[in-house]
């Protein structure tokens, strides 16, 4: 058998970069995937990658969701139950960022930001929590970032929400594993995404000159860490957080 043989996961945001990496490497391990996509624009994307999970001889099913909408979220979990029952894992991927100083940052950014990373994570939890609850197990794996500890000049709603979904994390790994429910994170480093499609060259290559190993992670790099924290082997990790950075940030 294979580490995941049998399981659901549902991935937020899986429609490109880490999420949709996590969701091949999952499929090939033999779970069933729900792919979370934000909006019509995400679609085709959402669509080619279930394709692709399919060949893995899994099921697969989209779902298009806003992750800060309350009501998209509930129903996303009532869909994803009616259609594979329960859901065994919980990967909170969905993300967004736009750099600006804060005298800079709209009122309208900085909500939006804050509400798709940590409202989106809260959320996905409060609505997945009772069937792992009625189940006794399941493993929750939230999507922080190494600027939560190092902070980041023009970032400082991405920051903000990452060093929440930390101690949101620690919170409900402390109320969930006296129910049999692993809560942890994965802090990753600057990857190599759309997300970082924006950013200026020479601020990459300062980036890229500050992590030891000297590159930036591929997303390759980064999804061992979801897979080992989704599979029984981390059955005694509760409340942690796994930073695949390069040595840009020692936890």
């Amino acid at each position: 058998m294979s580490k995941l043989d049998g399981l659901t996961a549902l991935i937020t945001g899986s429609n490109r970069g880490i999420g949709a990496g996590v969701a091949k490497a999952f499929a090939s391990l033999g779970a069933n995937v729900i792919i979370n996509y934000p909006d019509s624009s995400s679609e085709a994307e959402a669509l080619e990658l279930k394709k692709e999970l399919e060949k893995n001889k899994v099921k697969s099913i989209i779902i298009e969701a806003d992750v800060a909408d309350s009501s998209a979220v509930k129903e996303m979990i009532k869909v994803s139950e009616g259609k594979f029952e329960n859901i065994d894992i919980l990967v909170n991927n969905a993300g967004i960022a736009a750099a600006a100083p804060v005298e800079n940052i709209e009122v309208e950014t900085w909500d939006r930001v804050i509400d798709v990373h940590l409202k989106g994570t809260f959320l996905t939890c409060k609505y997945v929590l009772p069937g792992m609850y009625k189940r006794g197990q399941g493993k929750i794996i939230n999507t922080a970032s190494q600027l939560a500890y190092l902070g980041a000049a023009g970032f400082a709603h991405y920051t903000a929400a990452k060093g929440a979904i930390v101690t949101f994390t620690r919170t409900l790994a402390l109320e969930a594993a006296p129910k049999g429910i692993n809560v942890n994170a994965v802090a990753p480093g600057a990857t190599r995404t759309a997300m970082l499609q924006d950013v200026p060259d020479d601020i990459l290559e300062g980036i890229r000159q500050a992590i030891p190993l000297g590159r930036l992670a591929e997303v390759d790099d980064i999804i061992p860490s979801y897979v080992f924290l989704a599979s029984d082997e981390s059955r005694h990790y509760i409340g942690q957080v796994i930073s695949p950075n390069g040595g840009d940030m020692f936890l």
